[in-house]
């Protein structure tokens, strides 16, 4: 059987990072207070490289937890999709992000729920051709015409 060659679009962050963690602190409530937090994570390739498992510590200042984002592609489609886990709901993934790389930039969106509203979920990859790219997190309550980023991750190798 042939066996599919892998998709190489997050090799970039293979191995292990520190994490500089910005977070909104409340989100879709004109808020524009940051708060500022460590993190580790290691990604692995998983899936004969057709996947990967990113597994994070999270030093929020209340208290640390761990998450795991899973993450697989699709070559029919050469998409993506990525779901989150922590520890904080062990038996809920939350709903998966798709989308692809165009250009060096990560481009995932999702239909979601926040706060019992519909919103439009985006995360996005930048600077992958660095030494220290950046995770985006944002929502839209209008399809997609405005965003308000609530979490930034900027990584660094260990």
């Amino acid at each position: 059987m042939h066996q599919p060659q892998h998709c190489s679009d997050f090799d970039f962050q293979q191995g292990r990072w520190r994490v500089k963690h910005r977070r909104l602190k409340a989100r879709l409530a004109d808020c524009h207070d940051w708060e500022e937090f460590d993190g580790t994570c290691e990604q692995r390739p998983i899936l004969g490289g057709n996947g990967n498992l990113e597994d994070n510590l999270l030093h929020l200042p209340a208290s640390d937890y761990r998450a795991v984002a899973l993450r697989s592609y699709d070559p029919a489609s050469a998409t993506w999709a990525i779901w989150w886990l922590d520890n904080r709901a062990p038996h809920s993934l939350e709903v998966p992000v798709i989308g692809r790389f165009e250009n060096g930039v990560g481009t995932f969106y999702a239909e979601d729920l926040h706060e019992g509203r519909l919103v439009r979920l985006r995360f996005l990859w930048l600077g992958t051709d660095t030494e220290t790219p950046r995770w985006e997190q944002a929502l839209s309550t209008d399809g997609g015409q405005t965003w308000e980023t609530n979490w930034v991750m900027d990584f660094e190798r260990e």
